[in-house]
């Protein structure tokens, strides 16, 4: 399994960090010649579902203020901007888990560019009689180019970013956005605030008999199945979660880790850090309250659950679906229902 080749790890526009220093938004946005990227609430707009970014020119959009903007890159001398749009989904409420986001399911993906309307933010020009779409980045980032899955990813992390974090956490007060929506800085005190990425490890578990285990989330629909996964705490090595996180969800110990790649989940703001980790014991007991079940197959077993639709497999966006595949030495079938696939 090769890192620069996970959906969301491919990239070939340069970010041309320097075009981030102040007048460097205003001069892309003077420029005939940039290009803008729409994005909004986890998804872009494309020319069809899986096709390709659909790129505006930034003169047939309306400016607004700085924070609707965010600098991605240069390429061949031009700009490539993003347009943020105002979300359609609620923010996670107050209470719920810290992961919620990273389970959501996508939302959006093929859906028609709703009529303009939304004070401040409007829509993008002639979106519907062109065919466009907004689409999930879970469901369409495997089939998009690199080009377009480099853009796409940042444009999303970036925009999820802002979304999460309009107030300094030092002190509470409002933040201006900078740096072509890079940075955030603070009002009162004048503190500068960066993207976050929360490290999370993946890990496809397999004992001495070379079977994969695989999990189901109490968040998901029945059936579908998964590679194990958690988020780094503070303190703690990737390999050390590793184990934590198998240990917690499932009861098995793990013994030797391999690092295989790693890629941007950025739903909101993950690094999924993905592992190869050898099993030391078996027995399978689940936590309860995140895995509700978890079972080792062989890869006949799992070729023949996912074909009958009895396991739904990671989507083709995912790294884990990345490791489950690098575990079976090809790609998993399809499902006899097409329905069943998790796109």
């Amino acid at each position: 399994m090769r890192s620069d080749e996970l959906p969301l790890a491919r990239s070939a526009v340069d970010r041309a960090a320097t075009s981030r220093e102040p007048g460097g938004l205003a001069r892309a946005l003077a420029d005939p010649g940039t290009r803008v990227v729409a994005v909004r609430d986890g998804a872009v707009l494309v020319d069809e579902p899986g096709g390709a970014l659909v790129e505006l020119a930034v003169g047939d959009l309306a400016h607004g203020g700085d924070e609707d903007w965010l600098l991605l890159g240069e390429e061949q001398g031009r700009t490539v901007l993003a347009r943020r749009f105002a979300p359609v989904t609620a923010p996670p409420a107050r209470g719920s888990s810290s992961d919620v986001a990273v389970h959501r399911p996508p939302a959006g993906a093929g859906a028609s560019v709703p009529p303009a309307g939304v004070p401040g933010r409007p829509d993008v020009p002639d979106a519907a009689s062109t065919g466009a779409t907004w689409a999930s980045l879970r469901v369409v980032g495997a089939t998009l180019s690199p080009r377009d899955a480099g853009l796409a990813t940042t444009a999303v992390a970036l925009d999820q970013w802002h979304q999460r974090h309009p107030r300094c956490p030092r002190c509470g007060a409002p933040t201006d956005v900078v740096q072509a929506g890079w940075v955030r800085r603070c009002r009162e005190d004048g503190s500068e605030h960066y993207p976050r990425t929360d490290p999370a490890v993946i890990m496809a578990v397999v004992d001495d008999r070379d079977r994969i285990l695989l999990g189901h989330a109490a968040a998901w629909p029945e059936g579908r199945y998964s590679t194990l996964a958690g988020f780094v705490e503070s303190g703690e090595s990737l390999e050390s979660a590793v184990r934590r996180e198998v240990a917690e969800e499932t009861g098995v110990r793990i013994g030797d880790v391999e690092y295989r790649g790693s890629q941007p989940w950025p739903f909101p703001a993950s690094l999924m850090v993905g592992f190869v980790a050898h099993a030391l014991t078996t027995e399978v007991q689940v936590d309860g309250t995140e895995v509700t079940h978890a079972r080792w197959f062989t890869r006949q077993e799992l070729r023949d659950a996912v074909v009958a639709g009895q396991v739904v497999a990671p989507g083709r966006t995912s790294i884990a679906r990345a490791l489950v595949e690098d575990w079976l030495g090809d790609r998993l079938p399809e499902p006899a229902d097409p329905a069943l696939a998790w796109r």
